[in-house]
């Protein structure tokens, strides 16, 4: 059997070859499994945003070292960069946006995968945390598509990927998280809405709301996280109650009729949504939402 014949072949659209893609949330978890997804489909030119700027360093180089291990790609072919860039602040959004414009003269492909996710009662919910929240996961998530948007309009070209949530759709147990929920509901919304907006630019926007993935960072807050307590104080009588980590990871799996966690490739693979949705085999996708659940908000 020939070498030609043994390859393995995709179509020709899902190529992110000569395409420059920029990540946010890029240093750890689903954030940095996108940029390998995307190195492992043709994409060679790729910026990293991060708030965490000690991590964004080894992130780069995790990819180089990736790449050549994964993929054969020599040292010079694939250009990483990593760029510093706190979601919450506009000018910071800006500046970056700029800097991918300066290192590499376009772009094509914005995932806004910045966010974080805290676990309170609503009724007691610190209100500096729940201003936080909505900052880094709607305002941020916001100034990202448009600065993307800003610099895709001169081509008439682009994918921006919104980082919603299954989420945006169902309410999560046994864990208490109302205003991140909302936050979601709310980037699954702004996908559609931006989408209509800049479809007559060819700009597409599209959500990406994953289920409950076994990311590193994942286990590791399920590891250390050996007790989530909630109480509700302002009930009568005043009540509280403990979830322990093991017990609401198996409440997670029980609920999810695949009966298990997403390991990241369920998401990230080259085949996978993401790739899809940054490539052009949907580009007459725009305002949808993708799930990758396991079937969790199917039930």
């Amino acid at each position: 059997m020939t070498d030609s014949l043994l390859k393995p072949r995709t179509l020709d659209s899902f190529s992110l070859a000569n395409k420059v893609c920029v990540v946010t949330g890029a240093a750890r978890g689903l954030g940095l499994e996108f940029c390998r997804a995307f190195i492992g489909s043709g994409c060679t030119t790729l910026a990293l945003l991060d708030l965490r700027a000690s991590e964004l360093d080894q992130a780069v180089q995790d990819l180089l070292d990736y790449s050549a291990e994964s993929w054969g790609i020599k040292q010079g072919d694939l250009k990483v960069i990593g760029l510093p860039c706190n979601v919450t602040s506009e000018a910071d959004v800006i500046a970056a946006m700029n800097s991918v414009i300066d290192a590499f003269g376009h772009i094509d492909v914005v995932v806004a995968s910045a966010g974080i996710v805290e676990n309170y009662s609503a009724l007691d919910y610190p209100t500096e945390r729940h201003k936080l929240l909505f900052d880094i996961n709607v305002n941020g998530v916001f100034y990202t598509a448009r600065e993307a948007a800003r610099r895709m309009i001169p081509s008439k070209s682009g994918s921006i990927i919104l980082v919603a949530s299954m989420s945006a759709n169902i309410v999560n147990v046994p864990q208490l998280q109302t205003p991140y929920n909302a936050s979601k509901a709310a980037v699954k919304h702004m996908a559609s809405s931006l989408a209509v907006e800049w479809a007559p630019h060819n700009i597409r926007v599209n959500s990406l709301s994953p289920g409950y993935m076994l990311t590193k960072l994942t286990r590791t807050i399920l590891e250390e996280d050996k007790e989530l307590k909630v109480t509700f104080h302002n009930l009568w009588p005043s009540f509280e109650f403990v979830v322990n980590a093991s017990a609401r990871q198996d409440t997670w799996e029980k609920m999810t009729p695949m009966k298990r966690m997403g390991d990241p490739e369920d998401l990230a693979a080259s085949i996978g949504a993401v790739v899809f949705m940054a490539s052009d085999a949907s580009k007459f996708m725009t305002g949808s939402e993708i799930r990758v659940d396991g079937g969790y908000c199917a039930i």
